[in-house]
């Protein structure tokens, strides 16, 4: 596993209460209240922040791989995340699906984009070879 030479930003954050606590971050940005998936809580999900920060870093990657391209992406790409918590076993694991939506973009052209995107995408990176994922253009 490469070490990294540089850290450019760590993300500092406080949960208390597991899935039915509170989750904050350390420069009071993020104030979430958790609660587990499917429950009768209002709160949000470890599963659900999964999926948007994975969402929020791939459309960040996208956007790299359009600059080195010399493309310029649709104001309204998005990228759709469901992230499932299942067991197998009885041991619990994730998968998750992306779908990725570059309107007005030539297929392959925007294929191209997320395979690049996938290589370098940090979430994508981690996740590589541990959990189930399938990337797919819509």
């Amino acid at each position: 596993m490469p070490q990294l030479q540089k850290v450019l930003y760590t993300g500092k954050t406080r949960t208390s209460g597991g899935r039915e606590g509170t989750s904050s971050s350390s420069d009071g940005r993020l104030e979430v209240k958790l609660s587990s998936p499917g429950g009768k809580g209002n709160g949000t999900n470890p599963e659900q922040l999964f999926g948007a920060g994975w969402s929020a870093c791939f459309i960040g990657a996208l956007s790299l791989a359009a600059a080195r391209a010399d493309i310029v992406l649709p104001p309204d790409v998005a990228v759709a995340a469901e992230i499932d918590l299942g067991t197998t076993g009885g041991a619990y694991f994730l998968q998750a699906r992306l779908q990725v939506s570059i309107p007005g973009l030539d297929p392959e052209i925007a294929q191209a984009l997320i395979n690049e995107a996938d290589r370098t995408c940090p979430y994508s990176k981690a996740t590589r070879g541990n959990i189930d994922a399938a990337i797919t253009l819509v």
